[in-house]
């Protein structure tokens, strides 16, 4: 396929008629237009189907309950393009990886179970009894159950990530690798440090009671177009929102909702931010740090004027432990380290601070330009602090509010897919199944992939998702899961990871979406998910699947569980058959969930509560806890001088996750292209290259290994000097396996320490 490629800044706001038009195309290229104008009208809806993109809570009071990268998952999903056992019968696996992520993705929907050839290096079709006899068979011949890893995708229900962590758990695993170990790890082991629970303590409403709130290392025109809605509410109701972002975002900057037809058809839109500063990658600890400096300075000018302080003493007194060593850490911080730290003034800092302290009522909210680092827990720490000090917590508009990426990312880690599971709740597994659970913590993501390169995971199961393009270091990604003996994928569509076959077995077993209907030998079933919010929601499909050999995540994971261990302690066909079943269990051994069945019948859903937003704190004190972490060491000038560029990979307009739906990144001018390498045109300068030039991106990194990815072309942008970003998966072979945070074992996707040299052999392509 043939796309036209330009370099063309775009200055309408975000939304608007441009997200219209973006829009409208998908659902046309989908050759399904009546069908996917009703799925439309369908999406988060009462009696319709959760977005099977991002985590943002819905309001329930709109028709149009979708945003632009929402409808192109939806369109993307329902396409009539198939891909069966003919297909793969023309095309072997090794043509196949020759081609890109979006042509893999583009030939449409997997319809029947397929199981990899050796000798033809073809799929050939199988039948679900003789898939699920051989997944089986290779768990019994297993020497130990911790050979066994169990991967899931933020985008499975929470019925079916439920049954999946039982399974694992009644084999005798907690090797349960997921999607948020590589996205918002820090936020949940940050959060449960301070607060005591890992999970935001806002709901929705909350954004338009705020009277600031302040958005950290994130991008919500791309990554969770709604919170632009709320954002926009926020600022007509006159909140102040203070956005710290590396990259100038044009979401951040002006928004025009498409459901307002001034807006699409006049110049007019809403300014989101009222102040917009660029730290440096890596920088926000030291700006939240210097905010915090800026405002001890005044609270102990008020003091000795015999005035009342800034702080809540109140609040500090009643509910934390540790502010005096904290307080002390802050005052030893010096103005020379936090600015050259955060690449942001000392004025600008004062400047947010004032802002900060005019408010009453403040959220923060982030995403994963904080928690890729090698310090992000030490940063969501210092978060959760300014927020402590003032006592926003437990008050409606005000909280904390990491903003997760995958429709039901926090339900599957509420559901016990965590590696490192609590003891009350393998307690919970335990009396209600009558078995013994394995108590020694499991493989995260990363640890997974060390463990298949060492031959200690030898059977990968991988409930949705693409490891293969979402995980670090690609070609050693790679590596290990082919040491695998089987690869299962439980998939909607093609993609890289299918393409890597194990030793033996590999197998591909094609799954419905979410816009389908889920029909078992009960009648018709819904799941739910939860939300960024603790809101957990009904979802159900409507449309008829492709093919009647496609199942739902749920009844394969039955399957596998009933072929591996019999029906003995768990009716796993019976399960499958009726989820309301299933969610008996989960009300029975998941605290939160009593009623559930009834209580899904709520209109939009029902609130899972948080002990930290009623000022209930489950931590080893029974309070909130501060945390005196200092600045990090590794972003001190000695490193700039090792690595005269810091890189960090991200989203474009046309992805969600590792799925490229388009070669367009629309708000950041790029068409037709995905490698292109966003620079300051000072560095461009510098460098004594040129705007358009193919550059070769290589990391520094002193382990012997080389990682090195290929003309990328150089694009002027608003960025900090010194600091780069791409698009992953194309960059994700630069990201170090063994590089990633303190106590998360994120991948510091945000991070990585790079250099550039012009491509070989190749004319200077200039931008106009």
């Amino acid at each position: 396929m043939k796309f036209k490629t330009e370099i063309k800044p775009y200055h309408a706001a975000a939304g608007g008629l441009g997200s219209l038009k973006s829009t409208t195309r998908f659902v046309f290229e989908s050759k399904q237009i009546l069908k996917n104008m009703r799925n439309l009208l369908r999406v988060n809806q009462a009696k319709g189907f959760d977005c099977p993109g991002c985590a943002w809570g819905d309001d329930n009071k709109s028709t149009f309950s979708f945003c632009e990268n929402g409808a192109k998952a939806v369109t993307w999903e329902a396409t009539r393009r198939i891909v069966d056992g003919s297909f793969f019968a023309e095309h072997s696996v090794a043509r196949l990886a020759q081609q890109s992520d979006y042509y893999l993705e583009y030939q449409g929907r997997l319809v029947e179970p397929l199981r990899y050839n050796q000798q033809t290096d073809h799929y050939e079709p199988i039948s679900w009894d003789e898939a699920f006899s051989l997944i089986a068979s290779h768990i019994r011949h297993m020497s130990t159950p911790d050979e066994m890893a169990l991967y899931t995708s933020g985008r499975a229900s929470n019925e079916a990530s439920w049954l999946y962590q039982l399974f694992g758990r009644m084999v005798g695993t907690n090797n349960f690798p997921d999607c948020s170990n590589m996205c918002h790890e820090a936020s949940g082991v940050g959060l449960k440090r301070s607060i005591g629970v890992g999970k935001g303590t806002i709901r929705l409403a909350d954004f338009d009671q705020a009277d600031a709130i302040f958005v950290f290392g994130q991008n919500p025109g791309t990554n969770h177009p709604r919170m632009l809605h709320s954002l926009r509410h926020a600022a007509d109701n006159g909140a102040s929102i203070v956005t710290f972002n590396t990259l100038r975002e044009r979401g951040l900057e002006r928004f025009a909702d498409p459901q307002k037809p001034l807006e699409l058809l006049t110049p007019k839109s809403g300014m989101i931010s009222s102040a917009y500063y660029q730290p440096k990658l890596g920088g926000d600890m030291a700006a939240v740090r210097g905010m915090v400096k800026a405002l001890l300075e005044t609270d102990r000018q008020l003091r000795a004027e015999k005035q009342r302080g800034l702080f809540d003493d109140a609040f500090i007194a009643q509910h934390t432990t540790g502010v005096d060593d904290w307080l002390a850490a802050v005052e030893a911080t010096t103005w020379e380290a936090i600015v050259m730290q955060s690449g942001l003034s000392e004025a600008q800092i004062r400047e947010a601070a004032g802002i900060y302290q005019r408010a009453e009522r403040v959220i923060c909210t982030w995403a994963m330009g904080i928690t890729q680092h090698k310090h992000s827990v030490d940063t969501v720490r210092e978060i959760t602090n300014l927020q402590l000090l003032f006592g926003q917590l437990g008050k409606p508009g005000a909280g904390l509010c990491p903003v997760r990426g995958h429709s039901n990312v926090q339900g599957n880690r509420t559901m016990g897919i965590d590696e490192k599971p609590s003891a009350a709740f393998l307690a919970a597994l335990e009396q209600h199944f009558d078995f013994a659970a394995p108590q020694t913590a499991g493989y995260n993501t990363v640890e997974a992939i060390e463990a298949m390169m060492q031959d200690k995971v030898k059977v990968l199961i991988a409930l949705g998702g693409n490891l293969a393009a979402a995980a670090p270091d690609s070609p050693r990604t790679a590596a290990a899961m082919q040491r695998c003996e089987l690869l299962v994928h439980i998939s909607t569509k093609m993609n890289r990871s299918h393409l890597l076959p194990a030793q033996r077995d590999t197998l591909i077993l094609p799954t419905l979406g979410r816009t389908e209907a889920d029909i078992q030998s009960g009648g018709p079933q819904f799941i739910t998910v939860e939300d960024s919010f603790s809101m957990v929601h009904a979802s159900e499909g409507l449309n008829p699947p492709l093919a009647t050999t496609q199942r739902s995540e749920t009844a394969i994971v039955a399957g596998i569980a009933h072929a591996t261990l019999g029906s003995e302690k768990v009716d796993w066909l019976g399960l499958a058959a009726d989820y309301n079943r299933i969610r008996d269990h989960i009300a029975a051994t998941i605290p939160g969930f009593h009623d559930f069945n009834a209580r899904c019948e709520a209109p939009g859903g029902f609130y899972l509560g948080n002990a930290a937003a009623e000022l209930r704190f489950n931590t080893p004190g029974n309070k909130a806890a501060f945390s005196a972490a200092s600045l990090p060491e590794h972003l001190f000038p000695q490193r700039a001088q090792q690595a005269p560029f810091t890189l960090q990979t991200l989203r474009s307009h046309d992805q969600y996750n590792t799925t490229i739906y388009g070669l367009d990144d629309r708000y950041r001018g790029v068409y037709g292209q995905r490698e292109v390498l966003f620079i300051n045109a000072q560095d461009i300068d510098a460098l004594g290259f040129q705007a358009g030039d193919e550059v070769d991106i290589e990391t520094l990194w002193d382990d012997g290994i080389t990682r090195r990815v290929e003309r990328f072309k150089l694009v002027p942008y608003a960025i900090p000097r010194g600091n780069l970003a791409a698009y992953y998966p194309e960059t994700n072979p630069l990201v170090p396996l063994n590089s990633f945070g303190d106590g998360s074992g994120t991948p510091t996707s945000k991070s990585i320490p790079v250099s550039l040299q012009l491509s070989r052999n190749t004319p200077s392509l200039r931008i106009a």
